[in-house]
């Protein structure tokens, strides 16, 4: 099954990293693993903006048009998978300071297991208010990083000792580019990319 290792990296982690190291899929399960799990935010997101409507604090939710939606929900979805393979190739850029050689595949793999709990809290928008969204997330971002910090030794086959200094890089990277990603958002956004509000 494509997201078999989903549920064990969320009950024993350390053990699925094992085994997601031993098997060592193809590039192609890697990718549709992405591909399958980057799905969640951007329908929950559109459907979230278009029909249920954003609470953000006292008064009515705020909704923007279903074209919008699709428009915005197609743009995060690219902007992710963008994401996920820029993260693998820099962790495989990085791999050498630290003594590993990984490929690819094994890099991509990390990538999108590591970020897989950012991608499935997409279903937190099924429920727009935002401080919970944003608590939700918070939360994301934390096993993330928990994942990537306990994947990286087993992984790429370092000590532990150098896979919390390689992690830490990585999550740096991985920051870097999120950052990135909300700016090139905001610039399209100033130019007339915005989105068409509802009234």
């Amino acid at each position: 099954m494509i997201l078999n290792h989903i549920w064990g990296l969320y009950t024993h982690p350390k053990e699925e990293w094992n085994d997601i190291d031993t098997k060592h899929e193809s590039m192609l399960y890697g990718l549709t693993h992405v591909l399958l799990v980057a799905l969640i935010p951007s329908i929950c997101g559109y459907y979230a903006a278009a029909h249920i409507g954003w609470s953000i604090g006292a008064g009515d939710p705020v909704k923007i048009t279903e074209s919008s939606a699709l428009i915005l929900a197609s743009g995060m979805y690219a902007a992710i998978i963008a994401g996920v393979f820029l993260l693998a190739y820099l962790i495989q850029w990085m791999a050498h300071t630290f003594d590993a050689t990984p490929n690819f595949t094994q890099s991509l793999e990390l990538a999108a297991y590591a970020a897989t709990p950012v991608l499935m809290v997409g279903l937190a928008a099924l429920y727009p208010v935002l401080w919970f969204v944003a608590l939700a997330g918070m939360l994301a971002i934390a096993y993330s990083v928990y994942l990537l910090y306990s994947g990286v030794p087993i992984m790429m086959h370092i000590p532990e000792e150098k896979g919390f200094i390689y992690a830490s890089s990585v999550v740096t990277v991985g920051l870097v580019l999120l950052v990135s990603i909300l700016v090139v958002t905001a610039m399209f956004w100033t130019l007339g990319f915005g989105p068409e509000f509802m009234g």
